[in-house]
């Protein structure tokens, strides 16, 4: 395996446990554990407008999709920074660890990382990105 492949494997391995996290706090967490209702109940009473609620659904939901499918990587791991940043506000008051209470902030400041490397990394091979880029220029190609 060559250092091109490797770094190719460690931007798929990357992006899609991204994914997969940031569609499990979307999807499973906000929707069918908590609901849509409950989401939006829980920003009240934390202060926040009950909108948010959904669009946190959406973007971490359709985020996570996008990352897993390898679309537009770069562009959507910075869009998901202003909800990450939101989560550790929810949690700073617990402490740092995980076990705490409510959790701890320590989690959302990680996925910030892991989203903040995933932008510098991009898409790798691997990714919905690369195949629309061999579409088109199979296309121009085609018509040349």
């Amino acid at each position: 395996m060559n250092a091109i492949s490797k770094a190719d494997l460690a931007a798929l391995l990357l992006r899609v446990s991204l994914g997969i996290m940031f569609l499990a706090h979307g999807f499973i967490l906000k929707y069918l554990t908590f609901t849509l209702a409950g989401t939006a109940q829980f920003f009240e009473s934390i202060g926040l407008p009950a909108f948010l609620a959904y669009l946190t659904f959406a973007a971490e939901t359709l985020g996570g999709i996008a990352l897993i499918l390898g679309f537009r990587t770069r562009l959507v791991a910075l869009a998901l920074l202003p909800v990450l940043l939101g989560a550790t506000w929810v949690h700073i008051g617990n402490g740092w660890v995980f076990s705490a209470a409510n959790g701890g902030w320590e989690y959302p400041i990680f996925l910030i990382v892991v989203s903040l490397a995933a932008a510098l990394l991009g898409s790798g091979a691997y990714a919905l990105d690369n195949v629309s880029g061999k579409v088109k220029a199979a296309s121009q190609a085609a018509r040349a």
